[in-house]
């Protein structure tokens, strides 16, 4: 996975995990306050797409909303976008309630799947286009269509028309166009989806890029963890209408609010098993195999009680002998950057261990191997069902 850094220009932020309820202390770009959006049937046909939601976006940040499909993150981005119109709640932009604005008199363009460029125009021109709409001077209109070839790396391509170009290339006519009036928020409906592996790479670079060198605020629709994780500077996790956790992209990875996240997420192993002790942030353990595992816990709960562990495949290590788990390989999957080994645990359970390789050396194990697993103090999790 590619982590791209770039210096931050936005102060830190506290970040609260609940249901819909996100707030944030700097002032925000957009902001969604108790939203709810019903989409009418008949009888007891009625969706709810999205169920009281709350959530704060600031100025300057690539903030997205992450989740399967159906979780409501593409009826927010047409909320903010004008496309359509909540329920119950209220959309706001730097303080103002947009929601008896039509869509083109909206500071907000998007960048939709599909791209919409116009096929028998010509690079500069679709770029141009909404500028032309707008009445802009014929001179400011060339300036700008010449800051955006160059923004976007499409100088040469300019007086092609957008048929004769790639698929990436596109991608950068249909930002560069989105842009190009300078809006004070720039919506993307999981715009790389089209593009293959190697190009959505290249563009997610491109996109941190874009969103850096501008300072506009993007808000980025998707259901790909790894896309997420890798641009963004907060996510918001969606599922059935709610938001359940905003975080950076470590916060949400590293510490998920609830199980559904943690499982989203990347890749997880969870474990059952008994509070033994809780308090100070810290909970002990008692597996079914009768090991004792040492993780990290909100507050709430008690000794007693039953528990979920979540523990990533890196975090977790392979020996040979005796560890905190044991079991069987039952497969070794080789990645190049690294390897997969699955372990069937004696309990029953599958266990997957992540580990990275060495040019000079294989994994170590052999499928069949009897095997260790080791758990630190600090790579599990307990989680809330």
């Amino acid at each position: 996975m590619v982590r791209i850094k770039l210096v931050s220009r936005l102060p830190p932020v506290n970040d609260h995990a609940g249901e819909g309820n996100i707030l944030t202390a700097i002032r925000p770009a957009v902001e969604a306050k108790g939203v709810t959006r019903i989409f009418r049937g008949t009888g007891q046909d009625s969706v709810r797409a999205l169920d009281n939601v709350s959530v704060a976006i600031r100025e300057n940040e690539f903030f997205t909303l992450l989740g399967p499909s159906g979780c409501g993150k593409t009826t927010l981005l047409r909320l903010i976008a004008g496309f359509d119109y909540p329920t119950d709640g209220e959309i706001q932009l730097y303080g103002q309630d947009i929601a008896p604005l039509p869509p083109f008199k909206r500071p907000v363009n998007t960048v939709f799947q599909s791209y919409a460029l116009f096929p028998h125009m010509t690079v500069a021109e679709n770029i141009g286009f909404g500028l032309k709409m707008l009445g802009k001077p014929k001179a400011e209109i060339e300036a700008r269509v010449d800051a955006m070839l160059k923004l976007v790396h499409m100088q040469e391509l300019k007086n092609r028309r957008t048929s004769q170009i790639s698929g990436g290339q596109q991608q950068r006519v249909a930002l560069a166009r989105a842009l190009a009036p300078q809006p004070k928020v720039l919506l993307l409906d999981e715009p790389l989806s089209a593009l293959d592996y190697k190009l959505r790479k290249e563009m997610q670079i491109e996109l941190k890029r874009l969103q850096h060198e501008t300072g506009i605020t993007f808000i980025f629709v998707t259901h790909d963890q790894e896309e997420a994780l890798t641009m963004s500077d907060r996510i918001a996790v969606m599922s059935a209408g709610n938001i359940l956790q905003v975080g950076t992209p470590w916060d949400v990875y590293d510490h998920p609010a609830e199980r559904f996240v943690a499982d989203f997420i990347g890749e997880t192993n969870f474990l059952t098993g008994m509070v033994e002790s809780a308090g100070n942030g810290q909970a002990r353990i008692a597996l079914r195999s009768g090991a004792k595992i040492c993780a990290t816990a909100a507050a709430g709960f008690r000794a007693g009680g039953n528990a979920t562990l979540m523990v990533r495949p890196e975090h977790a290590k392979l020996v040979k002998g005796r560890g905190d788990l044991t079991g069987t390989i039952e497969t070794i999957v080789y990645f190049g950057t690294d390897t997969h080994i699955h372990v069937r645990l004696d309990e029953g359970d599958v266990f997957m261990v992540r580990q990275q390789n060495s040019r000079s050396a294989s994994c170590g194990f052999e499928n069949g191997d009897k095997v260790g697993i080791s758990i630190g103090d600090d790579a599990a999790q307990v989680l809330k069902d």
